[in-house]
């Protein structure tokens, strides 16, 4: 394990090097992680055989468990971390009511329209295909080579091997979905007068493309909250999520091996339950505020970038191969969604910035919150069109649900239950979004017009 790890941080520094380095690399603006992945997977058995990642018992490759293991200490950060002032529901509705509507609507509306074609289109074209195959689009683009990951588990577990192997590949497209497809409606909508913070598709701060900060750029990755004289304040954060990620396992392993419980949690959820139960601990020890939230971020982050390059590098080419027609199909339709979800409902959901923040969404929508950001700061260079703090205090809110909806849907769709979930997911996804209606507005503005207060905004940028 420790010298795959070795391998793949070897190739992540090189791929960082080479972004920062070339310049048709940093055109395609292509996270380092993925490229990582993709010199793993060139590199690795099924191509040029010269890296030489661990082999099991077996004869199969290692680091396909590792995604597995990631995931669940990636969820075991997410709840750690002191956070002292947690906004009401009463508060985010006021405030941020249209994001959190918007936001977390096309989150499950892309599982529940991914369910329905997978019942009752895909079968006529591909009769022989899995029912979990369809699951797998929203599991790898709204979610990410993560939550693909965690879906896949139970997937597999019901018997549909080929989950894990094509939920990465989804992920993958989503991700190069999101930038190239972005940069392009990014530049129609410059064209047209969609953006009112920038004029045209300006090029990104040279610090973003080769990723590399300038002094003036660079900032702290967090607090120092316990003295170096007794433990390293980065292994004290290092070693809280260690161990909830170690709790999780005897909890697994006590339901599975001692209890021999027909009902089991997926891994990522019980660390997300032990992290939580940890932080409470904490909290009521008086000791919470010594796990600081921004160091915990950092962790999962690092973790989330090895996740995906041992993703990338551990997709299994031939299960791409046999799945190329319905992996297509459905790479469409995540593309068609999150473009319908920015013109049919952001440019009349959102009160101000419409495109600023249906963009933001539509990045995240096929690949990851960082790809969301990315196309943000080339329309919001300054970021005052408050989409990101918008996003961050809606984001408390919707996170258990979109954790519930990890949990719960996967295992259902193994048992073939798939209408039922699809339809209670598009009832509330259309309720999600006839709410921000009644309670925010429904804006039918001309999408070049300025709204509300965006012309404030826009005189103090000048």
């Amino acid at each position: 394990m420790f010298a795959d790890f070795a391998i793949i941080s070897i190739l992540l520094v090189i791929a960082h090097l080479l972004r920062s380095r070339i310049r048709f690399l940093q055109y395609l603006l292509i996270p380092a992680p993925i490229l990582a992945g993709f010199l793993g997977l060139a590199g690795g058995p099924q191509f040029l055989d010269l890296l030489p990642f661990s082999l099991t018992a077996e004869g199969k490759l290692a680091m396909d468990r590792y995604p597995y293991e990631l995931i669940a200490i990636l969820f075991a950060t997410l709840f750690l971390g002191h956070q002292p002032r947690r906004p009401s529901l009463k508060t985010m509705l006021r405030d941020v009511g249209d994001t959190w509507f918007y936001n977390f609507a096309t989150y499950i509306g892309q599982y529940g329209i991914a369910l329905l074609f997978g019942l009752f289109v895909l079968p006529y074209f591909f009769p022989d295909l899995n029912p979990g195959f369809a699951l797998m689009m929203p599991a790898g683009f709204a979610g990410g080579h993560g939550t693909a990951t965690a879906v896949s588990e139970s997937l597999q577990a019901g018997g549909f091997e080929d989950a894990l192997s094509l939920g990465y590949t989804f992920a993958t497209i989503g991700l190069l979905t999101g930038i190239f497809g972005g940069l392009l409606l990014i530049n129609i909508a410059t064209r047209f007068g969609w953006t009112h913070l920038v004029k045209s598709a300006q090029d990104l701060p040279e610090s973003t493309r080769s990723g590399f900060l300038p002094p003036e750029e660079q900032s702290s990755l967090g607090t120092n909250t316990v003295s170096a004289m007794s433990l390293d304040p980065l292994t004290w954060h290092f070693a809280i999520v260690m161990a909830a990620f170690g709790g999780a396992h005897g909890v697994d392993y006590l339901f599975r091996h001692v209890l021999e419980s027909k009902v089991i949690l997926p891994l990522f959820a019980v660390s997300l339950l032990v992290s939580a139960i940890l932080q409470m601990s904490l909290e009521l020890c008086q000791l919470g505020k010594y796990v600081d939230r921004q160091v915990m971020s950092r962790i999962g982050s690092s973790v989330s970038d090895y996740l995906i390059a041992f993703a990338v590098a551990s997709i299994k080419i031939s299960v791409v191969v046999e799945y190329l027609a319905p992996l297509i199909v459905m790479s469409l339709l995540g593309f068609l969604y999150a473009v319908a979800m920015l013109w049919f409902l952001g440019r009349h959901l959102f009160h101000n910035f419409w495109f600023e923040r249906s963009i933001f969404a539509y990045g995240w929508m096929t690949g990851v919150v960082g790809i969301g950001v990315l196309l943000l700061r080339i329309v919001d260079p300054n970021l005052k069109s408050k989409t990101l703090q918008d996003y961050g205090l809606a984001f408390v809110g919707i996170s258990p649900l979109e954790i519930l909806l990890i949990v719960a849907v996967p295992p259902l769709v193994a048992q073939q239950i798939i209408l039922a979930p699809a339809l209670v997911i598009i009832i509330v996804a259309i309720a999600c979004f006839c709410l921000s209606v009644f309670l925010v507005g429904w804006f039918r503005t001309p999408p070049s017009q300025l709204r509300s207060g965006e012309q404030e905004i826009i005189d103090d940028l000048t």
